[in-house]
């Protein structure tokens, strides 16, 4: 049980975070006035709180129980300022963005997972067969609840991202969280350089093919389409493209993986407040099969995939079988302050052909079947929790639901 002493100290951190979070955004609004200029008070509301702003500092600075160190707020407090916004802005101090820049070239190593943030903590959206993270038992939905025994939760994504990359050989530790365990399990893995595994195809079904892809990196997209071409030669009538726990690559991939199915209609559009709206089109000459086709996705579905799912689903080109995706697709650009510290900001976002935001609403498939894991809750939040050494790490079922889902959908599409 915790002392009273205990609970004094916990409230009185959150008092502090209150009251210096607003010391930060007023050197945040400061610093976006004078790149935006005085007319964008007339038009954002946010700056008419500076006045309120300069009031609670003067007080916090007259009146608090303590000379408040307000440098050393700041970083912490813009940190969670960015990431109100979505996840994947981020403030760097100007040690962080040294850090960043480093690398951002060069060979690193890593741990083969794509994360984000999840309920304010590192989260792992899916990860890579055969990588780190593959060897060492983690799955999507995994919470990593600290980094080198630093709380993601006091972590910008962009400094998640830094703390997992490093020089291949060398060790990570990260505490997991999963469902109905009262304790972070610490997981240690070696980086390397990971490998994305190639495009896969086979026959599942009568006359049924699937073609399985693990991230769109460059040159994918051709790939699926040489996998797609196979199986026709083989005698698929009917395909799968099995894109769950598909969550890393680049956007383009997933665009022209799109247009190998479809002969018309939008694709995707990418657009921003300073941001002119980008289309993309569907482009005849480049579709390779016009067969009945299932996408398949989950929770680890992200990015690249989501545009690949929505354009076949909202242009009537397919079904999209599973779960609904995790939700990401946005443009950064970074911005570098006079103090060397950095913006990391998010000034476009992906869309579907009918105009929701891929970030903010994900994908719903046309045909649901749930994962059959269950998200894991927060630290210290699950107080009937099993011991940790009573749980087992997750298991995959026996029997793919959503595989035979697709390919029941697919025969009663064509029968």
């Amino acid at each position: 049980m915790e002392s009273p002493s205990g609970k004094t100290i916990l409230m009185s951190t959150k008092i502090k975070a209150a009251i210096l979070v607003p010391s930060a955004a007023v050197l945040l609004f400061m610093f976006v006035g004078r790149m935006d200029g005085v007319h964008a008070a007339s038009n954002d509301g946010a700056y008419r709180q500076l006045q309120v702003y300069s009031e609670v500092l003067s007080r916090v600075r007259s009146e608090y129980v303590e000379d408040p160190n307000i440098p050393a707020v700041t970083n912490g407090a813009l940190h969670g300022l960015l990431e109100s916004l979505d996840a994947n802005s981020s403030f760097l101090s100007a040690a962080e963005y040294k850090e960043y820049k480093a690398h951002q070239t060069g060979a690193q190593g890593e741990i083969g997972a794509a994360v984000s943030k999840r309920f304010g903590y590192a989260a792992v959206i899916s990860v890579i067969p055969g990588g780190p993270a593959d060897k060492a038992g983690l799955v999507d939905s995994d919470i990593l609840e600290a980094i080198e025994g630093k709380s993601t939760r006091e972590m910008s994504l962009a400094e998640v991202r830094n703390l997992l990359v490093g020089q291949p050989g060398s060790n990570v530790t990260v505490s997991v969280v999963r469902a109905r365990r009262a304790e972070p399990e610490k997981v240690v893995m070696t980086r390397s350089i990971v490998t994305i595994p190639p495009v896969t195809e086979k026959i599942v079904a009568d006359g049924i093919g699937i073609v399985q892809v693990d991230a769109f990196t460059k040159g994918k997209s051709q790939e699926v389409a040489n996998k797609v071409k196979a199986l026709e030669k083989d005698g698929a009538k009917r395909l799968i493209l099995d894109l769950r726990n598909c969550a890393q690559g680049e956007e383009l991939e997933g665009i022209a993986t799109a247009n190998l199915f479809l002969n018309h209609g939008t694709i995707t559009y990418l657009q921003g407040q300073k941001y002119p709206r980008e289309a993309f089109s569907a482009d005849a000459s480049k579709v390779v099969s016009s067969l009945p086709l299932v996408v398949l996705v989950n929770k680890g579905t992200a990015g690249p995939a989501e545009i690949v799912a929505a354009a076949v689903l909202e242009n009537a080109r397919g079904d999209v079988v599973g779960d609904k995706t995790f939700g990401d697709g946005s443009v950064q650009k970074v911005m570098e302050l006079p103090d060397g510290s950095a913006l990391i900001l998010s000034v476009a976002k992906y869309y579907t052909p009918s105009g929701k935001a891929i970030q903010d609403t994900a994908v719903t498939p046309n045909v649901l079947v749930a994962d059959v894991d269950d998200d894991g809750p927060l630290p210290d939040e699950d107080e009937n929790a099993v011991p940790a050494d009573q749980v087992k790490k997750p298991q995959p079922p026996q029997q793919d639901e959503q595989l035979q889902k697709a390919i029941e959908v697919l025969k009663s599409r064509t029968s």
